[in-house]
């Protein structure tokens, strides 16, 4: 069974606007075929439905979209290729870097944060110490 999908229906399923369908077309990560007399109905088959359920979720993921279509051809590619597989472990490795430097950012932001609410409690509590009646 050959499932195709329209514009349309992808952006509806994957809550994504046309436009950025058609921008995924336009990076090579989608290529749907053309119908219609002039060819401007775009056909989604499965595959470009899976490709951009991958894209979204790598995005999703902090990927860019050149480490998205390098996943993607690992993805499609046979799994014993060597060459691809230490491609992707490397990408791996190196969101993985990226994204713990931001926890470590993150963490130090929040551990800043609650000082300053704690400081602004404590000056809160003593201005109403202070407004107490004596």
């Amino acid at each position: 069974m050959n499932t195709q999908y329209t514009i349309t229906e992808l952006a509806r399923e994957f809550d994504v606007t046309p436009r950025a369908i058609r921008f995924y077309e336009d990076q090579g990560l989608l290529s749907p075929s053309r119908e219609g007399s002039s060819g401007l109905r775009r056909v989604y088959s499965g595959r470009d439905r899976t490709r951009l359920k991958l894209t979204l979720r790598g995005k999703r993921l902090g990927f860019t979209l050149s480490e998205i279509r390098d996943l993607l051809d690992v993805y499609e590619s046979p799994t014993d290729t060597v060459s691809q597989l230490h491609a992707f472990l490397a990408t791996v490795a190196r969101h993985r870097e990226v994204l713990e430097r931001q926890r470590e950012d993150l963490d130090a932001t929040l551990e800043d944060l609650a000082q300053y609410e704690a400081q602004a409690r404590a000056l809160l509590d003593g201005a109403r110490q202070d407004a107490k009646p004596a």
